[in-house]
């Protein structure tokens, strides 16, 4: 059986100092409420193509002043993708946001004639909603200024084995605790789109580097568990609790993400470099007369 990164420590690094041992009180805790967009693209129409179609969306988003924040994330693995991962405080944050670009018919123009441009590079497109678990979740850091690189784990629990997930993940929580290992990440579970039972495990790496030495603590992980025997163990629990799991790897793209002024304030290089300014203004167009408001971003 396949054990996902998660359940052997890989590199979960949400984003933060790698000696961190636990959450420092006084950061921000990760957004409550996420909504995950994900967009199939044609062969040959990502990059560049696709950086344009997103800086129009940047540039309206900037604009409107929404305060749904999103990170733009591209495949290194799989089909041709981009994630767009947008974060709440809470569903009423979100319904703040609509309302926004329900009251202005400019704002629901451009977002209407975005994604018709962006929909033309487009093979599918769908969205889920998850809501935070701080249980299931491991030391998070939600300081993202400085990844890079985001790996994205997505599990399907078996009906009514809730129970045994919690104690699953409890076992990989004590043994990265116990091995001192690097491990950090935080787990939504999804509300809205998907089969209920699934949960998505999000961490963000500040280099390649970081899954280097995730890989090289594996053996840690597995001493702490308790060898063999331990192994076994949450073999077998992992078998009679999951049915299905898959971890994907991204790379951060700052031209199509509509970045938090702390993260640009953080590092403004990446997140916003004069290039990526410039590419976003001519991205944008005179106002069209209005249109019903998108159903996504």
């Amino acid at each position: 059986m396949k054990i996902s990164p998660i359940l052997l420590g890989l590199s979960l690094v949400a984003a933060g100092s790698l000696a961190a041992t636990a959450q420092d009180a006084s950061a921000p805790a990760p957004p409550k409420v996420i909504q995950i967009a994900r967009e199939f693209i044609k062969p040959g129409r990502a990059g560049m193509a696709h950086d344009k179609t997103e800086a129009a969306f940047v540039a309206a988003m900037n604009r409107a002043k929404l305060q749904g924040h999103y990170v733009a994330l591209n495949s290194l693995s799989g089909k041709s993708r981009a994630l767009f991962i947008t974060r709440y405080p809470s569903f009423a944050a979100w319904e703040a946001d609509n309302k926004i670009v329900d009251k202005s018919p400019t704002i629901s123009a451009e977002f209407d004639r975005d994604l018709m441009a962006d929909g033309d590079l487009l093979q599918d497109f769908d969205q889920v909603v998850g809501t935070y678990d701080e249980e299931l979740s491991y030391h998070p850091h939600p300081d993202i200024s400085h990844a890079r690189y985001y790996e994205v784990s997505v599990f399907r629990v078996k009906p009514g084995h809730r129970k045994e997930w919690h104690e699953l993940t409890k076992m990989v929580q004590d043994a990265n605790e116990k091995g001192g290992t690097s491990a950090h990440w935080a787990t939504y579970e999804v509300a809205y789109g998907a089969e209920d039972g699934t949960y998505i495990i999000l961490s963000a790496d500040k280099s390649m580097a970081d899954i280097d030495q995730g890989f090289a603590e594996s053996k840690k992980f597995a001493e702490a568990l308790g060898g063999e025997d331990g192994m076994t163990k949450l073999d077998r629990l992992y078998g009679e609790t999951v049915e299905s799991s898959r971890s994907e790897l991204f790379s951060i793209n700052p031209k199509q993400s509509y970045a938090d002024e702390a993260w640009i304030k953080s590092d403004p290089d990446f997140w916003k470099p004069k290039a990526t300014e410039t590419a976003a203004a001519k991205a944008v167009a005179k106002p069209v007369a209005a249109a019903p408001k998108p159903s996504g971003r």
